[in-house]
């Protein structure tokens, strides 16, 4: 098969840039030929620019003829969309239904419910815009890059693209990673019979880790909706010294690196390789996601369960759909600190439960989140795709 990949790159290198990167290799070893079409936001430096980007994120002429070309050329059999928002914009959409491509799409957040993308705001939940026509809360607040101008353009294109129905014309599947995300865009609007599930995966597989370094670890963006302040306060009360090593940077990172300095055992790392954070992986005693948002999936998750690792989350959206509760891990009220602390104090007084815990978190990983796994996945939606059947795959 050839496949076209289009995916608008961030700026800041991320999950769904990994995601998108992975699944090309993935395709390429299988034996398809793939042409990966890509755009990156750069030149989006100051909010002017985000304004002037997003104000052309309706529909992008020169997107539009990219990917004319690139078609020409290429002539794909499918074309897989990751990202458009914002340099490509729904013209990718129009561009390859107009020359008789089926599109899939991947919704990796939910941009298409929400202009902020993360159903998120000031660090909490928010589920303001979803279901309304016009999401003219995101505007009063500002939640596109703090700027009600571009929050307001961004909610243009949604509004006309749901006005003239983009998304149920131009797309012949949608795929949520989880079945929570699923739920979120069925509500949101999208059309049911085209949204099947179907998880990210880990590739090259780490293998299962010995997990002997005594340590809880953090993997993540240091930001309130990671819940940076639920595991800090966590351990400001810990009876027990467990260590806590935290990778990641981000605009909490000074009260990161203060609470290294103020509370036993925490320990900052800041960014490191992904060949680091494996290693840290397979030695370390569980993983704490502690996000107080909504995630619509969360890669750093079974990165953890393909090393063995246990995973301590808050009990909220798509982690809590991805860690079963005593099985992989543990769950947790999302911004309790007290729940998280007893979660920990009991990781600490039982060891055998915690190797436990560890081996099944690997038969959770090499039952749902392999390549392999997805592959097979990805494949039966391409396929109904092409021939214009409904898709009811699950994870």
């Amino acid at each position: 098969m050839r496949i076209l990949v289009i995916h608008n790159q961030y700026q800041r290198s991320g999950g769904e840039d990994g995601v998108v990167r992975s699944e090309v290799a993935l395709l390429r070893s299988k034996g398809h030929e793939v042409e990966l079409m890509e755009e990156n936001n750069d030149s989006i430096v100051r909010w002017t620019d985000a304004v002037r980007t997003s104000a052309d994120c309706v529909y992008s002429i020169a997107a539009a003829n990219v990917t004319r070309r690139c078609i020409g050329q290429f002539r794909p059999d499918l074309a897989h969309i990751h990202n458009f928002f914002p340099r490509l914009s729904p013209s990718v959409h129009y561009t390859c239904h107009a020359a008789g491509i089926p599109v899939v799409q991947t919704l990796h957040n939910y941009r298409l419910l929400c202009p902020g993308g993360t159903l998120s705001r000031d660090g909490k939940v928010c589920d303001e815009c979803i279901g309304k026509a016009i999401a003219w809360p995101s505007v009063a607040h500002g939640c596109y890059r703090g700027s009600r101008v571009a929050s307001a353009a961004v909610t243009n294109m949604l509004t006309i693209h749901r006005a003239i129905g983009t998304w149920t014309r131009t797309v012949d599947c949608f795929i949520a990673p989880t079945e929570f995300a699923r739920q979120k865009f069925i509500q949101g609007g999208l059309p049911e019979d085209k949204l099947v599930v179907k998880p990210n995966f880990v590739s090259p597989d780490p293998g299962m880790g010995a997990g002997n370094g005594g340590y809880a670890l953090f993997v993540g963006r240091l930001s309130d909706e990671k819940g940076i302040g639920t595991l800090l306060a966590a351990w400001r009360q810990l009876t027990t010294n467990l260590p806590l090593k935290i990778v990641g940077d981000g605009p909490m990172a000074a009260v990161v690196s203060h609470a290294a300095a103020n509370i036993p055992g925490v320990q900052w790392l800041g960014s490191r390789s992904s060949i680091e954070v494996s290693r840290l992986m397979a030695d370390a005693a569980f993983l704490v996601a502690p996000s107080i948002c909504y995630e619509t999936f969360g890669m750093v998750l079974i990165e953890a369960m393909a090393a063995g690792l246990p995973v301590f989350a808050s009990r909220l959206g798509a982690m809590a759909e991805l860690v079963s509760d005593q099985e992989t891990g543990k769950l947790f009220s999302a911004g309790n600190a007290n729940e998280l602390a007893a979660a920990v104090q009991w990781a600490a007084s039982q060891p055998d439960e915690l190797k436990a815990m560890r081996q099944r978190a690997r038969r959770e990983f090499e039952d749902k989140y392999t390549a392999n796994a997805s592959y097979a996945l990805l494949a039966n939606i391409y396929d109904a795709a092409r021939s214009g059947q409904t898709v009811l795959a699950t994870n």
